[in-house]
Formats: C-alpha cells, sequence, structure tokens
C-alpha cells in the first residue's frame, strides 16, 4: 500500500467504517441469540479486551501533560457509555435503520460540538459531500416505520456521546501523539468496563450469561470484537489526521453495508436475521445507499484536489497551529517507521 494513503485520514475512515460496518451486523446476529443477548455482558467484554490497546506502547508512546491524559481516559470512559447505548439502539430496532439513524444524528453533532471547541471544525473537506453523507444516514431512518419512543432516546444519547468523543479525543491528539493518546484512551473504556462490576445485578449478568454462551458462541463474539476492534482503531487514527465530523459523516458507509449484508442474510439465512426489503422500504434503503456513495465521491474528489485528506500535515502544521500539533504529526511519522522496522526486523530473523 502506498505510504500515503496510511496518512490519507478520508481513506483510513473508508477502511475503519467498512470493518465496522460488517461487524455491526454480526453484532445484530449475535444480540438475537440468547446466549449473547444481553446488553451488560455484551458492553463489558468490549470494555474490557480494550486493553490491548496498550500493545502499542512500543510504538512511539510519550507520557503526555496531566489534562492531556485525562482528556484521552475520559474519552475513554464516554466511548464505553456511548457503546452501550449504540448497541441498545442496535438491539431494539432493525440494524440497517436504527443505526443509520445514528448515522444521521452523530456528525450533526460531532460537527457542532467541533464549531465549539475546535478551530478547523470541517477541516478543508467537502461540504456538500458531508452534507451528502449525513442526509443519506436520514433517508434510511425514514424508510420504513419505526417505534421512535423505543429507539429514539438510545439513538439520541449514543450520537451525543459518540460527538462528544470524538472531539475530544481530536483534542487529545492535537496535544500528543497518536499512540500516547490512544493509549490513555483505551485505558479509560477498560477502567470504564471494570466500573461495570460494581453494581451487583449487573456483575452477576455479566459473569451468568458468560458461563452460559457456547463456545462457538464465545469464540465468534471476539473474532467479531478484534474486527471492531481493528475498525476502531482505524477510526481514531482517521480522527488524528482529519476533522473528526468528516470521519463521523463517512460512518454513513457503514449503513452502505450493512444494507448489503443485511440483504443477503435475510434472503439467504432468515432465521439468523430478518429485515424488511419490500416496497417503500427497499426504495428508501437504495436511496440512502445512494447518497452516501455521492458523499464519498465528493470527499473523494476533494480530497484528490489537494483537499482534506491530502493536507493532513499541512493542517496541522499550520503557523496558527500550537507546537504540540506540529509535534504530533511528526510522532506519526515516527509511528509508521516504527512498525516498518518492526516488520523488518521480524522478516529478517526467520
Amino acid at each position: 500500500m502506498h505510504l500515503g494513503l496510511v496518512k490519507n485520514g478520508i481513506f483510513v475512515a473508508i477502511i475503519a467504517h467498512g470493518l465496522i460496518g460488517n461487524s455491526l451486523v454480526w453484532d445484530k446476529v449475535l444480540l438475537r441469540r440468547p446466549q449473547t443477548m444481553n446488553l451488560v455482558s455484551f458492553v463489558f467484554w468490549l470494555g474490557f479486551i480494550s486493553i490491548f490497546g496498550l500493545l502499542l506502547i512500543p510504538f512511539g508512546f510519550r507520557w503526555p501533560d496531566f489534562e492531556t491524559a485525562a482528556l484521552a481516559f475520559a474519552a475513554g470512559l464516554l466511548h464505553l457509555a456511548a457503546n452501550y447505548f449504540y448497541y441498545a439502539a442496535l438491539k431494539a430496532g432493525e440494524a440497517s435503520q436504527t443505526l443509520a439513524m445514528v448515522g444521521g444524528f452523530s456528525p450533526v453533532a460531532t460537527a457542532l460540538m467541533a464549531i465549539a471547541l475546535l478551530k478547523h471544525p470541517l477541516g478543508e473537506g467537502s461540504m456538500a459531500g458531508f452534507i451528502l453523507l449525513v442526509f443519506g444516514g436520514f433517508v434510511m431512518f425514514f424508510s420504513e416505520k419505526l417505534n421512535l419512543r423505543l429507539v429514539l432516546p438510545t439513538v439520541l444519547l449514543a450520537s451525543v456521546s459518540f460527538g462528544l468523543v470524538n472531539v475530544t479525543q481530536k483534542l487529545a491528539f492535537e496535544r500528543t501523539n497518536f499512540v500516547s493518546g490512544y493509549v490513555f484512551f483505551t485505558f479509560g473504556t477498560f477502567i470504564g468496563s471494570l466500573l461495570l462490576l460494581v453494581r451487583g445485578s449487573w456483575r452477576r449478568q455479566i459473569f451468568e450469561s458468560s458461563e452460559k454462551a457456547e463456545p462457538s458462541s464465545r469464540f465468534w463474539y471476539f473474532v467479531n470484537r478484534f474486527i471492531s476492534g481493528v475498525g476502531s482503531f482505524l477510526t481514531f487514527y482517521a480522527i488524528s489526521l482529519t476533522a473528526p465530523a468528516i470521519v463521523d459523516a463517512i460512518t454513513g458507509l457503514r449503513y452502505v453495508i450493512i444494507f448489503v449484508v443485511a440483504y443477503g442474510i435475510t434472503r439467504l439465512r432468515p432465521a439468523w436475521l430478518r429485515e424488511n426489503f419490500t416496497g417503500f422500504a427497499l426504495l428508501g434503503k437504495t436511496a440512502a445507499t445512494l447518497l452516501v456513495v455521492a458523499g464519498l465521491v465528493l470527499l473523494g474528489l476533494k480530497n484528490g484536489q489537494g483537499g482534506l485528506g491530502s493536507k493532513a500535515v499541512d493542517y496541522h502544521s499550520s503557523k496558527a497551529t500550537p507546537a504540540a500539533t506540529r509535534i504530533a504529526a511528526a510522532q506519526r511519522r515516527d509511528l509508521t517507521s516504527s512498525f516498518s522496522t518492526y516488520l523488518a526486523r521480524r522478516v529478517s530473523s526467520r
């Protein structure tokens, strides 16, 4: 892969949301099974395995100042809460529609918070592309009837929480390098999962659900968590490279993948997952998919003309940007170099 693509925030975000989209469909399947349908247990293990983020320490970790560490740690704690609301919405409604609601509201929440807290809330990306991506999420939302009273509260809580997570983590990345910010972020998510054990009823749910789960269910759950974890890692790496509102808007790609995969499962394995893909619902979801694709094309064209993704380093190294941010951009290059050197040594040792 060309090194420039590794440092391209839009490209990294597309790969990240593609992985997460596939993961979310299988999460919906797992949440339908009695052995893995307990939401508290589901979210606990999601947060618990975040401890593996500490494996990045050898690749450029440096102790940040207390405020930066606290900011990243708090973002990690909030990330677990956001995921709880996210999966509560996923469990309550159809995967392709409920999560698309989050895909519509979350970028808006991120953009509004970014306007208040960040110097470049949308970077230099295509505003038209951003609008199409967000609009696609809302079209998916309106494609069929939904019990709003059941899912809207969790959707709004998830959207606002993710918006705050994205912006606060971006602030942390601007004050330190990616690895340092991400390590404290994942450690915060891990500690948040341990806090779920404090409440007795939740603790019993977590361990009872884990004991009842069949080995195959546990295996596929953790395989899916690994895929989702890689997607999450790439999402925050993309946020470190570019504007968080743009990264969040590309969430629409998840719902294109969810739409396609859920359609295939509904047709081929309806016992696993069954969604409505008839009449107006199919037309609406298809239109939403086309809007998302159009938004991605506009972002790609803007990026190819020297927009957001290709100017990530310039964006961080402008004269108006703090010194810590310019150092962070250089340290991301060090991270890429560290990975390359590590792999070269592994190959030569064989």
